[in-house]
């Protein structure tokens, strides 16, 4: 079955259903077109998400070391990752669909147009013969009639008596004449009825029939472009499914990294100062070493100096560049991270040395490809550096030295101290004197030589310099720090790394 036989007299049928069938593409197109603005919005707001979330700033990544903000890290890398395949599908639909699809609408069109237009012109020729048919006819009918009458009119001539010889001789002629004429006018539309007939046969059974034909082709083609448009607005998709589950499975995989206990680990390394638990507090008797007043103050119980936290929020240090405001064990950490920054540091720098140098000796052995000396600022400033660097990291090593040692030293003291307390509770008087309320007069537990310089900006703390003598009031308790007197009557607490006591 074809259009061209069965539909032979349906030309406007055809006409709408062509129409329609071109609407419908364009419908999909702009169906597609929409789709891919939602796609497109979706990776937006996705990508938007994932940066809104996204670490920020040094504490974000101090964080990422622990599994489960790491995991967070990796889960909104998947997303945007995620949030690129939703973009990859709106720009291969628009591509592959809308684009193409465009492109062959536009080329249908005026197939479509040609079809029809040679349809309508073939109407129109035979419609243009058929009116010359008519005409010829016409013609003929009235040719034949005017012959008719004259025919009739020269008999009647004839049988009229009063009629003279050459009145029925110009009758006979002029109806020969007519039906002459009539004759020929016959032949006429019997030609022009065979050309017709001929004309109307190739249009039904040829002309019309082919183009129909291939309206119908071209509808079919039509319907099978739109259908592979179909079918690609799902194998686009399912082409980036692998990637979109890995990007799923990524994020499975990073919930499943989480490992609460290392994570509690982790913090503990990060948090741990070092510190021992303060000892009891040991039980101090005024009575001993008092002499007897009458005074209402001696009922008073004697004014006890407030410890100062060093690590409290009030009195933390400023940061220093040897980390020693920080506990004992978060400074080794600190200056361990140092010292492999600087080593990593120090040996791109050699490498670079290295090279420059092997530049060197092959720009002095073969002269045409550079000259040496053009490297010698380079060469001046990686050496430098390289200087700068070691003397860094001998710096940073001895303060790690120090750190380690301080904190033996620390231990060593805090012992050593406890035990000359005990000495000097049974061996001395507490020295007193009197105020509105009892002051305590602390004689020292020991002396100390300063081996550093220490700047005393906190509160609760004070300064002192490189081999300066000191006198200790209060030993490391565990925490890092002693309360020493200067010899100009200056008292605080410093770093128990800092000093050396004294034999």
């Amino acid at each position: 079955m074809d259009w061209g036989t069965d539909l032979w007299d349906q030309y406007d049928v055809i006409d709408k259903h062509t129409q329609s069938g071109l609407d419908l593409v364009d419908r999909y197109i702009k169906f597609v077109k929409e789709r891919t603005e939602i796609e497109q919005n979706y990776a937006k707001q996705l990508r938007n998400l994932t940066k809104k979330y996204a670490k920020r700033g040094s504490k974000d990544e101090q964080d990422c070391k622990f599994s489960n903000y790491a995991s967070f890290q990796e889960i909104l890398n998947e997303l945007n990752d995620y949030a690129g395949q939703r973009e990859l599908i709106a720009e291969n639909m628009m591509t592959a669909i809308c684009v193409e699809l465009t492109k062959y609408l536009q080329d249908i069109k005026q197939e479509r147009k040609t079809h029809l237009s040679d349809a309508k012109k073939a109407q129109q020729t035979l419609e243009s013969s058929f009116k010359h048919l008519e005409s010829t006819k016409k013609r003929f009918a009235k040719e034949w009639a005017e012959a008719d009458k004259a025919t009739q009119q020269a008999e009647k001539t004839e049988n009229d008596l009063n009629a003279t010889r050459l009145d029925v001789e110009k009758a006979k002629q002029h109806a020969h004449a007519r039906t002459h004429t009539a004759e020929e006018c016959r032949n006429d539309y019997a030609a022009q009825l065979q050309k017709y007939n001929k004309e109307q046969n190739f249009f039904y059974y040829s002309e019309i029939p082919q183009i129909f034909n291939k309206l119908q082709d071209m509808d079919e083609r039509r319907i099978q472009r739109l259908a592979e448009g179909y079918c690609q607005f799902s194998d686009i998709e399912k082409k980036v499914l692998p990637i979109i589950s890995k990007c799923l499975e990524g994020i499975s995989t990073a919930g499943g990294k989480i490992d609460e206990k290392q994570d509690s680990i982790l913090f503990i390394e990060q948090h741990k100062s070092g510190f021992e638990r303060p000892g009891d507090v040991e039980f101090e008797d005024y009575t001993q070493g008092i002499k007897p007043a009458t005074s209402d103050s001696s009922l008073h119980p004697p004014k006890v100096r407030a410890k100062l936290w060093p690590f409290s929020k009030k009195h933390k240090p400023p940061p220093a560049e040897d980390f020693s405001h920080l506990p004992p064990e978060q400074r080794k950490k600190k200056l361990q991270a140092k010292i492999d920054d600087i080593t990593k540091e120090l040996q791109k720098t050699q490498d670079q040395s290295d090279a420059l140098e092997k530049m060197k000796g092959v720009y002095e052995q073969n002269p045409q490809m550079g000259d040496p000396s053009s490297l010698e600022p380079q060469i001046t400033e990686t050496a430098q550096t390289i200087g700068r660097l070691r003397g860094e990291l001998a710096k940073y090593e001895t303060w790690l030295a120090e750190a380690v040692g301080g904190e033996e030293s620390s231990n060593t003291v805090n012992n050593n101290a406890q035990h000359s307390v005990v000495t000097a509770d049974q061996s001395q008087n507490i020295y007193t004197e009197f105020d509105d309320e009892f002051d305590d007069i602390e004689s020292p537990i020991g002396q100390c030589t300063a081996l550093y310089t220490f700047e005393g900006n906190s509160e609760g703390t004070i300064s002192i310099t490189e081999g300066e003598l000191l006198s200790v009031m209060e030993e490391d308790k565990g925490d890092g720090w002693m309360r020493v007197l200067r010899a100009n009557g200056e008292e605080g607490y410093i770093p128990s790394s800092y000093v050396k006591l004294t034999p």
